[in-house]
């Protein structure tokens, strides 16, 4: 079903990347079944011991730079994370109609930024293997601002880089917190993702509009 925007009043539109525009399923193999395995392999634990040393570790830092930072995590578990990455980037994919969102974006003269939380070597593997870098204006890592979207410091650095205006700007991002923290700093129009990884079950949302895929932000007019 399509979801209503005011198109014409909206000038920049802001896309998160993992979840958003690409299937976290890649980031959810990755997290939840490559790194335990290999954490066990390497420190001679069981799959299960791993699997609950890797989430504790994970939860300790959830919603910062470190949770998101690659370098972090190889110093931490010990593991080439990036090079782990690599071994499993055939399940990197771009989620259905996001191409042909993007193409109207553009055609439509738009500002398209994205703007993500993943850290520079991530972002690097996905755009080599989705080849979507010439369909932004602009690519923002949260790494070279020193804070993550869920932070509201984020949104006045981010405006800084890129003056947007928040009443004509659009945001779509699968993170709730991230689209809370967006919301309160005055972006108009937030928008959220039911299904980030694709073989999940639909979410259910009551708090913020969302799509189960881009169709759904189609026409732009």
């Amino acid at each position: 079903m399509t979801l209503w925007l005011p198109w014409p009043e909206i000038c920049t539109v802001l896309l998160d990347m993992d979840g958003t525009l690409l299937d976290l399923h890649f980031d959810n193999y990755f997290w939840w079944e490559l790194i335990p395995k290999r954490y066990a392999e390497r420190h001679a634990l069981s799959l299960d011991q791993a699997h609950a040393e890797v989430k504790a570790r994970t939860q300790a830092v959830e919603g910062t730079l470190d949770w998101y930072c690659l370098d972090y995590w190889t110093r931490e578990l010990a593991l080439d994370v990036v090079a782990l990455k690599r071994e499993i980037e055939h399940l990197i994919a771009v989620h259905p109609y996001a191409l042909e969102f993007l193409d109207a974006l553009r055609a439509t003269g738009k500002r398209v930024i994205l703007v993500t939380n993943a850290h520079p070597h991530s972002l690097s593997l996905k755009m080599e293997k989705t080849q979507l870098t010439g369909h932004f204006d602009a690519m923002i890592c949260a790494h070279d601002l020193g804070l993550v979207k869920e932070q509201p410091e984020f949104w006045p650095r981010l405006q800084q880089i890129e003056a947007f205006n928040p009443a004509a700007t659009l945001l779509v991002d699968d993170n709730l917190s991230i689209l809370h923290t967006a919301q309160d700093y005055g972006i108009a129009y937030v928008v959220s993702v039911l299904r980030p990884d694709s073989i999940d079950p639909p979410r259910t949302l009551d708090r913020f509009p969302a799509i189960q895929d881009f169709s759904d932000l189609l026409p732009i007019v």
